[in-house]
């Protein structure tokens, strides 16, 4: 097969299709839809993959100096010299590390891929480079591969393998990118440089080496600093020696999957996405970081990302001995014995018809929906806003016993049993008649004002069902709103909303009026860290709202509102 053709199929298809002539045009097209849903089947049915981030700041583990809340940046938040920080490599000697535990691990927590950082932005690989002696085998007390042992015990078990590489940040190699630097620039005259210098001697030559070396299933870059379409183009034809690798959107240019970072999307996305997410606050391993997100929490971020049509790559940050902590091992084991009961719901499944259940999350497959039910009814009846003809419905643990149900105006209601068979989140699969259709949102196709909008991005952008286009205020600070006007006295009783996908992220401030009887009621205040937010509030009768926003450095903006209706 030619390199062209290689290129539109491997899915990095933006730059061939540029090249690729009018008449040729819809069959390479159509070639390259074959191609990848063929490459993405395993990945689409997967649903749950683990992601390692492990490198040479396990070794201060969070700490330098006083402060304790460092993780895998620890080297740019602190400003280490590279010299100084190639120190810590001296310290690194996994002599626990147990690949097949490690293996084993992910496959009993039901994840069916794994995701490594073979080096991170501080530029150490954790295999042996013939590129550079910042490495595994040449600077550690190790000195020996780390990643094909781990490659070859999940080939073994079954599951899929892919290494985490930063192609542009490299804090360690002279030239490479450094975020919020300008090109070339630092904090140590060491590491300063040329960008393309380091690109053409380390990175692209470390991006070929691994991907000749090693079979893999993912190729997960990151963060493009710096980087452009003539920079990304050689990476690209790298990739031409795995044609059925898969790649996300982090080299410079689209790829197989986009990658929302710690938060769950209102809207999901279009095609392939991936949500990857920390069990606590940081990627790489600190001691000092004890909140730890919940089991329950965490089951219950995976269904709300499968109800939206997504993937869940959950992070575990190592010690520099080679062992998980184990508090993610216990939240794993968790999710495992969550899965074992409930994989059916999970496994396969694609997005659901609704944008909000204030009880839950629902999937679907066929003709299959599964409703996940995290908030049991008291009066033991799920109210499914659904205006589809409903066949049946069971609890997934007990199918044989049929449920009741009863069809009213634009919802299916489901006679429960008292008690909830897990108290996480029980699976009720409803089999349909037909294809379902469920409400609308409360703000779909509604008329919405702001009180200041930058002309490339206006207000319609916040409610058009999409979080790729956003509003943002013309105003560079400061506090501004946007109206919705819902015609008519409504019931609402949450809503939803995304942030800018983008950094650094707007952290701002949040506050909800409703126009009631008695004029403009306030029903929340909240601060948001860039993820956006998702707020159940006490169903109210209202005819229109306001979201005021305020962001401390920067213009205000939102990439999409919904408000929701009770069910």
């Amino acid at each position: 097969m030619k390199n062209s053709t290689i290129i539109c199929s491997i899915g990095l298809y933006m730059l061939q299709m540029m090249a690729c002539t009018p008449a040729s045009r819809s069959e390479e097209e159509a070639q390259v839809k074959i191609d990848k849903d063929e490459r993405m089947e395993w990945w689409r049915e997967a649903k749950f993959g683990l992601f390692i981030h492990w490198g040479v700041y396990a070794v201060p583990a969070g700490k330098y100096g006083e402060n304790t809340n460092y993780g895998e940046w620890i080297m740019h938040s602190a400003r280490i010299p590279s010299a100084e920080y190639k120190e810590y490599a001296r310290q690194f000697n996994p002599t626990k590390y147990d690949p097949a535990a490690w293996v084993k691990v992910a496959k009993e927590a039901g994840m069916r891929y794994i995701v490594i950082t073979s080096k991170h932005h501080d530029g150490f690989a954790l295999y042996p480079s013939a590129v550079t002696d910042w490495d595994v085998a040449d600077a550690t007390p190790y000195g020996k591969d780390l990643l094909g042992p781990l490659v070859e015990e999940a080939h073994k078990a079954g599951l899929k393998m892919g290494f985490y590489y930063s192609q542009a940040q490299d804090w360690n190699h002279p030239g490479g990118a450094k975020s919020r630097f300008k090109e070339g620039d630092g904090w140590d005259e060491a590491h300063k440089g040329d960008f393309d210098h380091y690109l053409e001697t380390i990175a692209l030559p470390q991006a070929r080496e691994i991907l000749s070396t090693y079979p893999l299933d993912i190729m997960w870059w990151d963060t493009p600093t710096w980087m452009n379409e003539e920079r990304t183009r050689p990476f690209v034809e790298a990739l031409t020696v795995r044609p059925w690798i898969i790649t996300n959107n982090r080299l410079g240019i689209d790829g197989d999957t986009k990658t929302p970072e710690q938060f769950v999307p209102v809207t999901g996305h279009e095609g392939d996405w991936e949500t990857c997410m920390t069990m606590n606050g940081h990627w790489g391993y600190n001691a000092y970081d004890t909140n730890w997100k919940s089991s329950e929490e965490l089951i219950h971020k995976l269904i709300e990302i499968c109800s939206k049509g997504g993937n869940f790559l959950l992070n575990v940050g190592p010690t520099a001995e080679g062992e998980f902590p184990e508090a993610c091992i216990e939240r794993l084991e968790d999710m495992g014995a969550w899965l074992k009961v409930n994989g059916e719901s999970i496994y396969g499944t694609t997005a659901g018809p609704f944008k909000y259940l204030s009880w839950g999350a629902a999937t679907q497959k066929g003709d299959l929906l599964y409703l996940h039910v995290t908030d049991w009814p008291e009066n033991g009846k799920l109210n499914v806003p659904l205006s589809s003809k409903v066949l049946s419905a069971a609890l997934l643990v007990n199918p044989d016993e049929p449920l009741g149900i009863t069809t009213e105006a634009e919802r299916v209601v489901i006679e429960l049993p008292t008690d909830t068979p897990d108290e996480v989140a029980s699976v009720v699969i409803l089999k349909l008649a037909e294809e379902p259709v469920s409400l609308p949102v409360i703000s779909q196709g509604k008329a919405i004002l702001a009180s200041s909008e930058h002309p490339d991005h206006p207000a319609s952008n916040a409610i058009d069902g999409s979080g790729h286009e956003i509003w943002e205020s013309a105003d560079s600070t400061g506090e501004s709103y946007l109206e919705l006007d819902l015609d008519e006295p409504t019931m609402i009783q949450a809503i939803g909303m995304d942030e800018p996908d983008r950094w650094p992220r707007y952290r701002q401030n949040i506050r909800l009026e409703a126009m009631t009887e008695s004029g403009w009621v306030e029903l929340f205040e909240a601060n948001t860290r860039g993820h956006g937010l998702v707020r159940k509030l006490n169903p109210i009768e209202t005819t229109g709202l306001r979201l005021f926003v305020k962001r401390k450095e920067g213009p205000p903006g939102i990439a999409e509102w919904q408000v929701y209706a009770p069910e």
